[in-house]
């Protein structure tokens, strides 16, 4: 058991998640002296630039560009890791487990590339490395999944994991605006990553997802095993022909397990959901998890999904978590629900759904027929069909849904049909997803 009055926290990294903390932190001493018993104070913070003017200043001696002197400074207690990036980054906590200081972090992308070696790190050193803020900003996602439904299983979790995208396609959808206009907005706001392609290509979904697949199934899937797409491809016309479906396209991540199988899959999307859905109603720059448990049935989590008060909020939560264990408060269950050595990443052919499919074709008789004939080479059949011409261009936008079929097929069929003669550009796929129709293979 600890038995300091005062832990010191130093934070790497002060851009806005890091004055968050520090801010909320001073705001709240009192707090969470009542609630820890102890005085709780952000001490030192490194940054990339002492020059650089910030929303929050603090006493310019506690900042440093050398964030290895935070985490060796033996009056440091908790280390906060929240420069981003890899490399750096996994030094640094690495040599701070092996100070013995629990290290707390939002860096998705190190969890994802480096979790096992990580958490195992930890656990040997004694530490702990907590994250919840790594995933969906201010929703409790990963206490949810490690404490509140420990007894579940979990057949499937989906659900809006990137607000930027979420707030691109809610502007999109509500005004009629094009993606550029609204990406142009987005970045006057600071809701896009410094490399945008994080944000608009799902990267940064799919980093949240693996996560949440490991937490759920004990199993890390690699990115390179899983479908990741973005939403540049996401065009007005798309957004009006949902809307005739009866549903709303979101940018979601998908994490499916069979039992029967024991098959993985986990994947970002732009996805058609119907709209009654709570993650269909998630707009702008909020985040939605739907997480259907073998206990407790389906509960849905809605709440901002980043920004410096939501992100901060769940540092600072890992904060008091930690200095709990410091003072003796036992650790977080571990998943005894998971079994790690059963799963397997799912094959394409063992991943099923129904697809929407754009086309721009020549417009000239039966080449919707040839269109439906190529596809049903690959065994896929359709469900709704609708063609509009364009006189101008002398094309025509063909839009189809299909019935039940497996990545396998439509990958092929989508291949076949960049090369069918009159297709004008790439056909543009998204998924149908209804989480009701979910069924286990």
């Amino acid at each position: 058991m600890n038995e300091k009055k005062v832990l010191r926290v130093g934070i790497l990294g002060f851009g806005t998640v890091g004055q968050g903390t520090w801010k909320h932190l001073v705001e709240n001493e009192k707090a969470w002296e009542r609630i820890l018993g102890v005085q709780l104070i952000p001490t030192r913070a490194s940054v990339r630039s002492l020059s650089k003017k910030r929303a929050f200043a603090i006493d310019p001696t506690c900042i440093t560009t050398d964030s290895l002197s935070i985490v060796e400074d033996p009056d440091i207690d908790i280390v906060c890791e929240l420069i981003g990036g890899i490399e750096e980054a996994k030094k640094l906590t690495l040599r701070a487990f092996s100070m013995g200081k629990s290290v707390i972090t939002a860096n998705k992308a190190l969890i994802c590339d480096h979790g096992d070696e990580l958490f195992k790190a930890a656990e040997n050193a004694g530490v702990r490395y907590a994250f919840e803020a790594s995933v969906a900003g201010g929703i409790p996602i990963i206490k949810v999944l490690r404490e509140s439904l420990v007894a579940n299983e979990f057949p499937l979790i989906y659900g809006i994991m990137n607000g930027t995208s979420n707030y691109i396609l809610t502007r999109m959808e509500n005004e009629g605006a094009t993606f550029d206009d609204v990406l142009g907005d987005a970045r006057e706001l600071g809701y896009v990553e410094a490399d945008e392609a994080l944000d608009l290509d799902g990267v940064d979904a799919a980093h949240k997802a693996v996560i949440l697949g490991y937490l759920a199934h004990g199993m890390w899937i690699d990115l390179k095993d899983t479908t990741v797409e973005g939403i540049r491809r996401i065009s007005n016309e798309d957004l009006a022909a949902a809307r005739d479906l009866n549903c709303k396209i979101k940018l979601i991540g998908v994490i499916r397990r069979s039992f029967e199988q024991n098959y993985v899959s986990v994947g970002v999307y732009p996805a058609l959901v119907p709209i009654n859905e709570i993650i269909a109603q998630t707009d702008g720059v909020f985040n939605g998890i739907s997480l259907t448990g073998t206990v407790v049935g389906t509960v849905v989590l809605t709440g901002r999904g980043a920004g410096q008060d939501p992100t901060a909020g769940s540092v600072i939560s890992d904060i008091v978590d930690v200095v709990k264990g410091m003072q003796g408060s036992a650790l977080p269950p571990k998943l005894l629900h998971v079994t790690p050595d059963e799963c397997k990443p799912a094959p394409s052919q063992e991943i099923s759904g129904c697809f929407y499919l754009r086309l721009s074709v020549d417009d000239r008789p039966g080449k919707l027929a040839k269109v439906a004939e190529n596809l049903a080479v690959h065994g896929i059949s359709l469900a709704t069909v609708s063609q509009t011409p364009d006189e101008k261009t002398k094309s025509a936008s063909i839009i189809l849904t299909t019935h039940q079929t497996n990545e396998h097929s439509i990958g092929l069929a989508i291949d076949s049909l960049e090369q069918l003669d009159g297709v004008k550009e790439k056909p543009v796929l998204f998924r149908m997803f209804d989480p009701n129709c979910f069924e286990e293979k």
